[in-house]
């Protein structure tokens, strides 16, 4: 079929006659007439139910109509993603974030957002809170993912998650299936970040409104060395955001734990970008994805875990 066949097709149908069609795309009549009367010999039907006010499709004009348009909409389609591949191939995407985030969470939300986008490269830069906020604030990086006790200014905020300090420990804990009490620790092997983390800030806190003195058998800047100290060691716990284990806990079938103390549950997990700076495609469409990935997924981990 010729283009202008349908596209004569798709203005009779959508304005009811020949006089406005001839209006919408300036073209006589008596052309539009011909070109309909041609499409009609070449399918072997009318499509029109031609009457003294105008015309109206028939059945198969309503069916060769659905087509069409279907056609139209999947031609869209591939362009706006073929347009989308260009616009995200060979990109890098310079990141920073803290820590625990780079533990578990960042590996898995790379690995999936360049399965449907190859061509995009990450450069990851794992700092402290401190140092996370002077390079997303310097814009040194595209974008930044850190667990904060407060609003950070100079940047935008993109996503805030609320990110409550859990205990986490293995199946076989004599913890695993209570509530637990922040005195409930006391016994155990306690693993924990270093003194200065947002973590270790909130969990001093508390111990010290409680009154209790609880100190780690652990303490490390890095927390691989924690998680793997809980998972090789009977009776430990890692004190840790539930971001930071999102997808091992379930593999290594650990339990995570709330601890009912308000003071816990001061932290965000925060995806920021410096402030006002424009963002290429590639970027906006990876922030879009991991906003969304991590609302999902930190939904249904809340959910699985009991907290």
């Amino acid at each position: 079929m010729q283009s202008s066949e349908i596209r004569y097709f798709l203005a009779v149908a959508n304005t009811g006659s020949l006089s406005g069609a001839s209006k919408q795309l300036f073209v006589a009549v008596s052309a539009i007439s011909r070109q309909i009367q041609r499409l009609e010999e070449r399918i072997g039907a009318q499509l029109f139910e031609r009457h003294a006010r105008g015309m109206v499709l028939n059945d198969a004009g309503q069916i060769l109509e659905n087509h069409v348009r279907k056609s139209m909409m999947d031609m869209e389609h591939a362009i706006a993603e073929i347009q989308g591949l260009k616009a995200v191939r060979r990109t890098v995407i310079r990141m920073a974030s803290t820590d625990g985030l780079a533990f578990d969470l960042l590996p898995r939300l790379f690995s999936q957002f360049r399965r449907d986008n190859p061509g995009v490269m990450f450069y990851l830069n794992i700092g402290t809170v401190t140092q996370v906020s002077e390079m997303i604030r310097n814009a040194e990086v595209d974008v930044a993912l850190q667990l904060s006790l407060v609003a950070e200014r100079g940047v935008d905020i993109l996503a805030s998650f609320s990110a409550p300090v859990r205990m986490v420990m293995r199946s076989d804990h004599p913890l695993a299936e209570k509530e637990l009490q922040l005195m409930d620790l006391h016994p155990y092997p306690l693993a924990m970040n270093e003194q200065g983390s947002t973590i270790r800030q909130l969990f001093d806190l508390s111990c010290r409104m409680s009154g209790i003195f609880l100190e780690p058998t652990v303490s490390c800047n890095r927390f691989s060395t924690l998680y793997d100290f809980m998972v090789q060691t009977p009776g430990a716990i890692a004190a840790c955001s539930h971001f930071s284990i999102m997808y091992k806990a379930r593999r290594d079938n650990l339990r995570v734990k709330p601890v009912n103390i308000g003071q816990l549950s001061q932290r965000y997990l925060q995806v920021q970008s410096p402030a006002g700076k424009r963002r290429a495609p590639a970027l906006s469409q990876f922030i879009d994805f991991i906003r969304d990935e991590i609302a999902r997924e930190s939904e249904l981990f809340i959910r699985d875990f009991g907290l």
